[in-house]
């Protein structure tokens, strides 16, 4: 039985039971389409990365002795739509069935599934085999639960799968020590330059442009410097254990505007194309830690298991368990448009400057980056979160919508009325002055309120607590908050929300 078998750009998994064995019945199909490149603007890394490593995966599986079908963008028979893609394969090869991994994205699997109902041959749909959870585990989970709190969650996946437990009870002691990752970067411990490769992609690009792709953001195609294949990820993992691991808890949410990465892993494109499991990253750094606890503080180690075996895995269990209603949540009313200075980080913020303009450069942000400073100020400015999921699925080389919207709509923007987060995530100038060297070169004093040089995230932080307390008036988190609002003398509350409506009327004037 001839059977065409489908790979998405995301589905890069050399470990799937697929290609366990050679079957010469079997054609695997891949392609780079407008489909994919369209739907939103996206960042030209982002765009060559995925390509790339689409490219590199197609010819490991030729070596292989697998029979492959690749479709580049600039392929004269490639329609450039999925739905065509597979019916032009189907009597290519003369399928007598396809095939095809559960996709990650919903609007993907309402495609897929429609495909499949208008074949005239059997179709068959199996697991990516990537996650620690199915789809629906996570729903399964919290039926009858009032709150979806993924502290639960993380716990009984720390359970399930034994990691970090000793005789049923978490290693160390605590099974959280988020309050152990919260430190300054001050200059010291030094920062490791990150794992890099430097590829030449230099016809990739032209090739992309040469297509008409419309994209944002800039690349250094002589030096591209992003994993594309399961042996550049698994360079970059054992890089993050011997050289950034030791500091990697303390630091993660620090920001700085002399450094990109930090401590942080760079595996999140690795891991969201599925060139590496979530267990197999796990697995590396468990076992480099208990090689070196003399070395190594848990709270090192425990800080980045929990963002990817409870975090991930938490946010894709709520994009299964919401959409596709999820999509459209608004519940805080917001309609302002995104300022235009996101595509150019020409403000004089410099917090702002620094995170997009990096993001503009590189296609990345660590999660405090886009959460406290652009997320902040999105939320601040009252933006629709249509256009804040746009930019941030679009900008971001790691951002595939199951991860990317829950963590937008719902814990940057607060979007989804709290169902991923129990309070909006919004601060003052006084918590970016706490986590980074932002403000001490800035045009604007983090100390001032309403002064011509008053950091405006301090307006617009009062602004936004007093245009939306009846949202939050029966939030329990956000008690202390609206106390001190209720507190404000009348005529600074005044002044504050004056400078506010300035802000968010005419941003390009700030």
């Amino acid at each position: 039985m001839k059977t065409l078998r489908l790979i998405l750009g995301d589905q890069l998994n050399l470990k799937h039971p697929w290609f366990n064995d050679v079957d010469p019945e079997v054609t695997y199909l891949m392609a780079e389409m407008r489909q994919e490149t369209d739907y939103v603007t996206h960042h030209i890394q982002k765009v060559v990365a995925f390509f790339q490593a689409m490219r590199e995966f197609s010819n490991e599986l030729k070596e292989k002795g697998h029979q492959v079908i690749y479709l580049q963008i600039s392929s004269s028979d490639n329609p450039q739509a999925l739905d065509e893609i597979i019916q032009n394969n189907i009597e290519k090869i003369k399928a007598d069935k396809f095939e095809y991994q559960w996709p990650d994205e919903y609007r993907l699997d309402q495609q897929l599934i429609q495909i499949c109902q208008d074949l005239s041959i059997d179709s068959e749909a199996c697991d990516s085999e990537h996650f620690f959870t199915s789809r629906y585990e996570l729903k399964d989970f919290f039926e009858g639960k009032k709150q979806l709190v993924m502290e639960s969650f993380y716990r009984m996946m720390r359970k399930k799968h034994d990691i970090m437990m000793v005789n049923g009870q978490p290693d160390g002691g605590k099974w959280n020590y988020d309050q152990s990752n919260r430190k300054k970067w001050k200059g010291d411990p030094e920062i490791p330059h990150e794992r890099g490769f430097r590829k030449n992609v230099t016809s990739l690009v032209e090739e992309i442009q040469a297509s008409g792709v419309n994209t944002i953001g800039t690349i250094a195609p002589e030096n591209f410097n992003w994993p594309t294949s399961r042996a550049d990820t698994l360079s970059v993992l054992n890089y993050f254990c011997k050289n950034l691991l030791i500091h990697f808890g303390d630091y993660q949410d620090a920001l700085h505007t002399d450094q990109y990465y930090l401590f942080h892993s760079r595996l999140s494109f690795a891991m969201n194309s599925k060139m590496i499991s979530p267990k197999e990253v796990i697995d590396k750094v468990l076992d480099h830690y208990y090689e070196h606890t003399d070395q190594i503080h848990i709270s090192q180690v425990e800080g980045f298991i929990r963002q990817i075996l409870g975090w991930r895995e938490y946010m894709r269990g709520i994009y299964w368990k919401e959409m596709p209603g999820y999509k459209d949540k608004n519940e805080l009313d917001n309609h302002n448009k995104l300022p235009d200075f996101f595509w150019t980080g020409d403000t004089k913020m410099n917090c702002l400057h620094h995170a997009i303009s990096q993001s503009l450069e590189t296609s990345y942000a660590h999660h405090i980056q886009r959460l406290m400073i652009t997320g902040n100020y999105a939320l601040l400015t009252q933006t629709h979160p249509d256009a804040v999921d746009a930019w941030y699925l679009g900008i971001y080389i790691d951002a595939i919508e199951w991860v990317e919207i829950t963590n937008t709509r719902g814990m940057s923007q607060f979007a989804d009325g709290g169902i991923v987060a129990t309070k909006p995530y919004v601060s003052s100038a006084n918590y970016i002055n706490k986590m980074s060297n932002y403000c001490s070169s800035c045009h604007y004093s983090h100390t001032k309120k309403t002064e011509d040089n008053a950091c405006p995230f301090n307006a617009l932080y009062w602004n936004f607590l007093d245009e939306k307390k009846e949202h939050f008036q029966n939030n329990q988190r956000m008690g202390m908050m609206l106390n001190l609002l209720n507190k404000k003398d009348k005529k600074e509350l005044a002044a504050l929300k004056e400078r506010a409506q300035q802000i968010i009327a005419h941003p390009e004037n700030f």
